[in-house]
């Protein structure tokens, strides 16, 4: 057996191979067809393949970024407990650069339902009460007012109940009266100090908009102080879900503002806030400083120096007789 490939070979004669040919009928040639043969059929295909694949690199968009719902950018999705979305301040909570206002632990927090709207007007909880503290410097007579539209789960179980923690909060050892200079009065007209239970859309109306996020206030033009319904009920993400320490502290915070006190930073890291930190928004003077920074005109006290505090809901948390 030889050891040549498996393989023919074909080798035709010239000549018999040229009569072959010439026996041949002749093609007739038509068109463009004649002229590109098979490409014309190949070319609008790869026309079509490559429209196909610019029209889907158009729609991923840039590599990374997350596709939007309804205008709010969607967290990554974790793949795994250790996993933390690019976007999540860390630990340290050390601010972003650049600095973004919008600031985690300013939103409204989940949970109930509550009236967007109300009627705009407001009713008085009729009542009156002694006065309660010394009020060696004054004495601040108040009256209690809710929004005509808001019912009475919203408000924790009706007028009573909103006005009696009202009255409990300002009467506390551990609230504004520990201050001997301060007492408090409530009465059923001709206050000084109106304590208002009002929606969000009022409350718009009433104190503006400068923070884009839910939170009360304190008219000085006629003594109101507006407490947002959407935070009387959703409290405050700092506060964790703690909706009673929560409604405290919007108390003590704004009727503090009546009092002519304004807002403070973390003194201490690590200890309590002191209740007239925007403890709405948080606890850390970073994300405080970063919110009223981005308000044009705004001058605040707290400065961006990473100390963070715990919760309070009180003036004087430790309840003993401040010094006069």
């Amino acid at each position: 057996m030889s050891g040549e490939p498996l393989a023919a070979a074909w080798q035709p004669d010239e000549q018999n191979a040229e009569e072959s040919f010439r026996r041949l009928p002749p093609v007739k040639k038509r068109g463009l067809l004649a002229v590109y043969g098979w490409r014309l059929y190949a070319i609008p295909i790869l026309l079509v393949i490559t429209a196909l694949v610019v029209w889907d690199t158009t729609k991923a968009g840039p590599p990374g970024e997350a596709q939007a719902s309804n205008g709010v950018q969607q967290p990554e999705t974790l793949g795994g407990t250790n996993e933390v979305p690019t976007d999540t301040p860390d630990a340290t909570e050390k601010p972003v650069t650049p600095i973004d206002a919008k600031i985690p632990t300013a939103e409204l927090p989940p949970g109930s339902e509550f009236t967007q709207a109300g009627a705009g007007t407001f009713r008085v909880i009729p009542g009156n009460g002694p006065k309660v503290g010394q009020g060696t410097k004054q004495t601040y007579t108040y009256t209690i007012e809710v929004e005509n539209g808001i019912n009475a789960a919203e408000m924790g179980g009706g007028d009573d109940a909103f006005a009696g923690l009202v009255d409990k909060t300002l009467a506390e050892p551990r609230g504004w009266t520990s201050d001997p200079r301060i007492a408090v009065q409530r009465v059923a007209d001709k206050p000084q100090v109106r304590i208002s239970l009002t929606t969000p859309e009022t409350t718009h109306k009433l104190c503006g908009r400068t923070i884009p996020y839910e939170s009360s206030c304190r008219l000085s033009r006629d003594g109101r102080v507006v407490i947002n319904l959407a935070r009387w009920v959703r409290g405050a993400l700092a506060f964790n879900g703690d909706i009673g320490s929560y409604r405290v502290y919007a108390i003590n915070h704004e009727v503090g503002h009546a009092f002519g006190r304004g807002h403070e930073g973390c003194a201490q890291a690590d200890g309590l806030a002191p209740v007239m930190m925007q403890q709405t928004f948080g606890v850390n003077n970073d994300y405080v400083a970063q919110l009223n920074d981005a308000v044009p005109g705004t001058r605040d006290p707290v400065k961006a120096d990473g100390k963070v505090c715990k919760i309070n809901p009180w003036p004087n948390p430790q309840g003993k007789p401040a010094t006069g």
